[in-house]
């Protein structure tokens, strides 16, 4: 079955350029071209990856990127911007971005990128099924999250994050250990400010009590820590 990759971008030439060269490797493409389509599309489709433009129009792409995740929706989502700034890629990230590319790019790079954030999904379904702690159910292979029986809306990456943490129960994981399992060794622009941002969005989902949390801990000055007590 072809996977299919939602692209949010209102450049018409950019557009066609992506649609025509991800086509050609097997990809079942669907386009829109302002950011209240896309957020429709990826309502209606649960992509298998979203490449979506933060300058867009309606609705801007960070926007469209925070409501993906409200809805739950958990496909990656690849974000393109013109601005070669720190502060907007990180924000992204914090929003729920897994991964972003800056304008003028290489479609060499692009579909790299892309094929990494696929290829990390389906390593991360193989490598562990249901973990149950308190009244937490995280299902790996399906993408499903619930609290007491209620859907969570963990992303990807928020459960990536919670794999790392629960397969290392106990033990203390540094900011640095973070940035490097789950953003790759040659990450330059995601920092410990973006780690605390997850785990504290994690927190706000998982925890009774995000103020007081007993799964989630922090070790001071050093990183965070999972216990199931």
């Amino acid at each position: 079955m072809e996977k299919i990759i939602l692209i949010v971008e209102d450049d018409a030439g950019i557009q066609m350029i992506l649609r025509d060269a991800l086509t050609s490797q097997g990809y079942q493409v669907t386009t829109a071209d302002d950011g209240m389509k896309g957020l429709q599309l990826a309502k209606e489709l649960k992509p298998a990856l979203i490449i979506l433009d933060v300058m867009l129009p309606l609705m801007g792409g960070f926007e469209v990127c925070k409501n993906i995740r409200k809805e739950g929706i958990v496909s990656p989502i690849l974000m393109l911007t013109v601005k070669d700034e720190e502060l907007d890629k990180v924000l992204g990230l914090e929003l729920g971005a897994d991964d972003y590319v800056t304008k003028p790019f290489s479609l060499k790079e692009l579909t790299a990128r892309i094929k990494a954030l696929l290829r990390r999904v389906e390593d991360y379904q193989e490598e562990m099924s249901v973990c149950r702690f308190s009244d937490v159910e995280l299902d790996f292979q399906k993408y499903e999250s619930r609290k007491a029986g209620q859907d969570l809306g963990l992303s990807p990456l928020e459960l990536k994050i919670l794999r790392l943490m629960i397969t290392r129960k106990g033990k203390v994981i540094t900011r640095d250990e973070f940035l490097d399992a789950i953003w790759g060794v040659d990450n330059l622009i995601v920092s410990h400010r973006t780690v605390d941002s997850h785990i504290a969005h994690i927190r706000k989902k998982v925890e009774e009590n995000p103020s007081d949390p007993k799964h989630i801990l922090s070790v001071h000055s050093i990183g965070y820590k999972f216990v199931d007590e």
